[in-house]
Parts: structure tokens; C-alpha cells; sequence
């Protein structure tokens, strides 16, 4: 059985040209705090994908700290800080703040006050997208970059975290930005990599990676390829509601990423849906992929004010520049076929 991707914001296919700098990076022998030449070639890769990820996401001039993953990103902006979020903000920054700021019901949030409080760009979960108020302390770029048009420079944030593997990237590899004259605390200490904020050898493979599929993802971001996504999770929306009356789709009354799409379908558990859809083919999930797995409604939707119930039946679809028409039309389909079934049963 043919399988169809559609869980694109958990995590991306790796791009060909990510895949190609890391199997160059790999023939580079020398350590990047090395003075000969083979440490300055390490050292000269590294600073290329700064480069790269600087430009592809408007923050020249910005300074960018490599990291294993967003979470990190998030450990080394929030460690010793005290800060205020909405529990619409992914665990790795909501578990370092107070949850104290509130989300409406589509999702949306305000912030008395950016300076002590962070606030992401796009949710995981529903594809919601924010208005960022000048003086944000951090922002939460992952699922925005690569996706929407994004500089940094112009958020007004102090600090902003991403991660590769959701624009094409390698898994296992991030990044923190910081405005220049802003700075934080080192959380890993014994050496003066990532100047000084960062220690340990770097990830030389996974940055090259990050800096290809950087480079990569604003150049179909120019190309329109997004552009393209957003009509297909149209498509897909307008098929999956017209056939399945009281379903939600949420957050659908806003700016929502281009190819995020969350459905309540009343009467269906989400991770039932997940692994009915798994069955037939289609990797689709109830949430965040770090949150997978746990028996849970979503938070993200119940701080939106939908009941634990709704919360509980929602899954998300996530599509990408590799996904067709034909296979959107198909999973809703599937999808529907699925529904129209569980629904008969309860009935019956």
C-alpha cells in the first residue's frame, strides 16, 4: 500500500540540497575551534550556514546560535528569565512561563506587556497565526519559517528559535537568534563555541544541512511554492467540511499558516481518526508530534475555549510542496468514508 505524508509540521522530507551539504560536510575532518586548515575549512562551513539561515529568514546583522533543536532554543531564551505565555504556546517555551496570558476562541492573543512575554508566530497544532507587538522578549518561529514570509529583523523580538528539520533540514539541529546587543545566559558551559553562548564542538553536518535547506526554502518561498499549498488545503478543507456537516475547522476565521489544516469531527476521537487514517495509508496526527502518544485532549484547543470532548476529536493535517491535488481528494475521501461509518455505528 502506497503511503501519503501528511504530517508536514511535525516534521519535513530532507531536501536534496540539505542532503548534499551534509555529505560534503562530511568529508571535512578538522574541528571548527581549530586554527590550521582543516579547522578553519570546519569553521568557514559553519559560518557559510549562518550565513544562509541569516538571509533566509531576515536577520542580517542578527546574531545566530546554533543549538540540537528548537527546545533548546528555548531552554537557553527562558533559563532565568520570568516570562508570560498563553497555553497555545508549544511545552518546550509553556513550561518555562507562566501561563497566565489568554487565547480567544480563534486562537488569537494578546500581550499587555511583550517585553516579559513570548509569543509565537504560528501554532503547530492549528496553523493560527499571530500579530507580534513590538518588544517581544521571544518569539516562537519554528512552524513560521520557511512557510510564510518572515524577517526577523522587522518582528521587533529580542530573541526568536527555530528549528531545521521543519523547513527541510536535518533533525537534530536549531537555532536561536538574537538582536545584536541582546544576550543570555549559557546553559552548556566548558568552551567558546557560538560565541560564547554555546558550548561544545559543533554540529557541523547538521549546520550544513540547516544552511542548504535555509537557503532552499527562500527560494521556493520567492517561487510561490506556498502559494500553491494553501489552494490544495483549501481544497481539502472545503472537501472535508461539505461532506461531513458540523465538523469544525479551526482557526479558519484568521491568518492561518498555508498548510495547516485542524477539524473537530464530533463523535470521532482524534487518535482514533490517526490511526484509522494510518490504516489507510495517511500519516496524519491529533496534535503536536511531542505530545503524540500521550492520552490527552488537546490544551491547545482547550485554551482556545473548546470543551475537553472537542478538544479530544480533532486531528491535524499538515501538507507540503510534494503533496497533489490527487492526494488530498483522495484522503478526503477516505476520511469521509471513515466518518460516515463511526457516525452509523453510534446510531446504530
Amino acid at each position: 500500500m502506497a503511503r501519503n505524508y501528511l504530517d508536514w509540521n511535525a516534521t519535513t522530507p530532507l531536501r536534496a540540497e540539505a542532503r548534499a551539504a551534509m555529505m560534503q560536510a562530511m568529508d571535512i575532518i578538522g574541528n571548527p575551534s581549530s586554527v590550521h586548515a582543516e579547522g578553519r575549512a570546519a569553521k568557514a562551513l559553519i559560518e557559510r550556514a549562518r550565513a544562509q539561515v541569516a538571509a533566509a529568514m531576515g536577520a542580517e546583522g542578527a546574531d545566530i546560535i546554533f543549538t540540537s533543536s528548537a527546545t533548546e532554543s528555548a531552554a537557553l531564551a527562558c533559563a532565568g528569565r520570568q516570562m508570560h505565555c498563553a497555553p497555545v504556546e508549544h511545552d518546550a517555551v509553556a513550561s518555562w512561563c507562566v501561563n497566565d496570558l489568554v487565547a480567544d476562541h480563534d486562537g488569537r492573543v494578546s500581550v499587555p506587556n511583550p517585553s516579559q512575554s513570548t509569543l509565537q508566530l504560528a501554532n503547530s497544532e492549528t496553523g493560527v497565526m499571530q500579530d507580534l507587538p513590538q518588544g517581544l522578549a521571544l518569539s516562537d518561529l519554528t512552524q513560521a519559517f520557511g512557510k510564510v514570509p518572515l524577517a526577523f529583523n522587522w518582528l521587533g523580538a529580542d530573541m526568536g528559535m527555530v528549528s531545521a528539520h521543519k523547513l527541510g533540514g536535518p533533525k537534530g539541529i536549531g537555532a536561536l537568534i538574537l538582536r545584536r546587543g541582546f544576550d543570555v545566559t549559557p546553559q552548556m558551559r566548558g568552551g567558546g563555541q557560538e560565541m560564547g553562548r554555546r558550548a561544545g564542538t559543533e554540529n557541523l553536518i547538521g549546520i550544513a544541512g540547516f544552511g542548504a535547506a535555509a537557503e532552499a526554502a527562500a527560494r521556493d518561498m520567492a517561487n510561490g511554492v506556498w502559494d500553491e499549498v494553501a489552494q490544495l488545503r483549501n481544497i481539502l478543507e472545503t472537501a472535508l467540511s461539505s461532506g461531513a456537516k458540523g465538523t469544525i475547522s479551526v482557526g479558519c476565521n484568521g491568518p492561518r499558516l498555508p498548510n495547516t489544516l485542524c477539524l473537530i469531527a464530533p463523535g470521532w476521537k482524534g487518535e482514533t481518526q490517526v490511526m484509522a487514517m494510518d490504516l489507510a495509508g495517511y500519516a496524519v496526527s491529533a496534535g503536536s508530534a511531542c505530545s503524540s502518544g500521550k492520552v490527552r485532549s488537546s490544551r491547545v484547543l482547550q485554551a482556545m475555549g473548546f470543551d475537553e470532548g472537542l478538544a479530544g476529536q480533532a486531528i491535524r493535517i499538515c501538507i507540503g510542496p510534494e503533496t497533489t491535488k490527487e492526494t488530498v481528494l483522495r484522503f478526503a475521501d477516505t476520511w469521509l468514508a471513515h466518518y460516515a461509518k463511526t457516525l452509523a455505528r453510534k446510531v446504530g
